[in-house]
């Protein structure tokens, strides 16, 4: 996992990167421009070699990682503009020293490296002639970085809109988001590419600022790590190295086998929603786990017993076996399809989170009984809450997975407010209740009892649809179930299950498109999932 940093931790890691270990912060601006440079050369082709490219810079270190930037393109054979929006007089420290060899520069290269100034945004518009627009195929926004505390004067979105379809870089951050929030009401063009340094910082990962980003890249700039672990900041970007390391340690061996890689429960479905235990129970057999028990209301069971993979267990709540295969559960999972208003189905939910021996996930109906008491959201007859802190944190883990509506009734309110701040509202539930928290939309969250919060950063839209948080349930049962058997921990665990699951949607969208895929395909992308980590996680022959 990645430590997302706020803007003044940032400004912190790379004041101690040259305080403690004497690495100057013009090395760290050279190296920021040069993996700029990396990129933009990856993106053109291999090389730039007689591309032209316009580079827009503000007076700050932004505009210093752009000046630099500049240099190093025009040195592997670009046709480079740099305009600087300022009076360089006007800028200071590393920033200046770079504006002053581009200035230098230009007046040496006859025009391959061109500088000049302007005070104003709009000044610059007016000089975009249809030619002068043909002419660059990259532009690159070097204009404010992360340290930008108010609004943005729209001339600036006037400019890259006068470059549609070109590839157009962000330093650091996309003019105009402020680094440390997830809005972007006013930010009027998305980068193609955005290249931060050291660490992703708020507005590069949570939603809406992140949308603006295009790509993110990540670059090392230089600073040690165990500074940026030393950072206060309790967020983090899931990681694709996070997915592969879980499946490294839940490998299938020469004596693996069913008993071994665990066994799941799914207490799912209902007479009117059969499906929803179908799609939960199948995608936990996709995930590698040994077995899996679907137990379903007896009234359900012939719709469901049609569409079931042959190797998921049937059996229901009803039956004498029931008991039996609750015991036998590595993991459980309940809700999916359940009839909420069924006094029944709310005992049985009460009795198998209230009486947990291992790892129980809470999804769509179930969560209804976790409503705190009260006139909008009333809790059954008993008006007993289920959501309380729990003793210790070694208890077997409650992990609820709603979506926003969900989680506005598990804080028992209406009002959309109380989660404008989803990290904090997350981390403020997580730590109250002591559970782990998968809060699904766009950008799932995954928070925690000890306060960390991880922004997932797969999946689409296509995901939004019916039957995808069904599929989601059971492929986090089924990890979880592997888990438990293995004593992996249980959160990378889910933040592992939730990143794949999101990988496997975005197959699922490049094999059919957010139109037309639905929650059936996700779960058979899971195997194309799985098999872009076969090599990495492939132990010795034979395992």
């Amino acid at each position: 996992m990645q430590k997302v940093l706020t803007a003044a931790e940032m400004r912190e890691v790379d004041r101690l990167t040259t305080e403690r270990y004497g690495i100057p912060s013009i090395i760290l601006m050279e190296n920021a421009a040069h993996a700029v440079a990396r990129v933009i050369t990856d993106k053109l082709g291999g090389s730039v070699k007689g591309k032209s490219i316009l580079i827009l810079c503000g007076k700050g270190n932004n505009g210093g990682d752009g000046a630099a930037l500049a240099r190093i393109l025009w040195t592997a054979g670009a046709d480079v503009e740099v305009i600087l929006f300022g009076d360089p007089k006007g800028s200071k420290g590393d920033a200046r020293t770079n504006f002053e060899i581009c200035s230098e520069l230009s007046e040496q290269t006859q025009g391959e490296l061109a500088f000049g100034y302007i005070e104003e945004f709009w000044e610059f518009s007016q000089l975009l002639t249809a030619q002068v627009r043909e002419n660059f195929c990259c532009i690159v926004d070097a204009v404010f970085g992360t340290g930008l505390t108010k609004q943005v004067d729209a001339s600036l979105f006037e400019i890259f809109r006068c470059f549609p379809n070109r590839l157009h870089i962000a330093v650091d951050i996309p003019s105009g988001l402020y680094a440390d929030k997830p809005i972007a009401k006013h930010l009027q063009y998305t980068a193609s590419v955005t290249v931060t340094f050291t660490a992703p910082k708020p507005a590069n990962v949570l939603p809406h600022a992140s949308n603006f980003n295009g790509e993110l890249v990540i670059a090392d700039i230089g600073s040690p790590s165990n500074l940026v672990d030393a950072q206060p900041s309790q967020l983090f970007l899931a990681e694709r190295e996070d997915a592969s390391e879980w499946l490294q340690a839940a490998r299938f061996t020469e004596d693996s086998y069913k008993s071994k890689r665990g066994h799941a429960l799914v207490i799912a479905g209902s007479e009117d929603y059969s499906g929803a235990a179908v799609l939960a129970a199948n995608a936990a057999m996709r995930s590698g786990v040994g077995l899996v028990t679907l137990a379903c209301p007896a009234d359900a069971k012939a719709q469901i017993a049609s569409r079931l993979l042959p190797e998921v267990i049937l059996s229901t709540v009803e039956s004498k076996e029931f008991d039996e295969h609750l015991n036998r559960a590595d993991a459980v999972a309940v809700g999916c399809g359940l009839d909420a208003n069924d006094p029944a189905v709310e005992k049985l939910v009460r009795e198998v989170v209230g009486n947990r021996t291992t790892p129980v996930i809470v999804d769509a109906s179930a969560l209804w009984f976790f409503n705190p008491p009260g006139e909008n959201y009333p809790v059954g007859e008993t008006s007993t809450p289920l959501l309380r802190k729990e003793g210790s944190l070694e208890s077997p883990p409650l992990i609820l997975t709603p979506h926003e509506g969900e989680f506005l009734r598990l804080l028992g309110t209406d009002n959309k407010d109380a989660i404008n701040d989803r990290v904090a509202a997350i981390r403020e539930f997580s730590q109250k209740h002591n559970v782990i928290l998968v809060l699904k939309g766009e950008r799932v969250l995954i928070g925690e009892p000890g306060g960390k919060v991880v922004v997932n950063p797969t999946g689409n839209s296509g995901l939004g649809k019916a039957g995808n948080g069904d599929t989601l349930a059971g492929i986090i049962a089924g990890f979880v179930s592997q888990a438990a058997a293995m004593d992996i921990d249980i959160f990378e665990t889910v933040v592992a299950a939730v990143y794949i699951a999101g990988m496997a949607g975005d197959i699922a969208e490049k094999k059919f498109g957010k139109r037309v895929m639905t929650a059936s395909d996700v779960r058979e992308c899971l195997a194309d999932a799985f098999a872009e980590f076969e090599t990495e996680t492939s132990g010795p022959a034979g395992s």
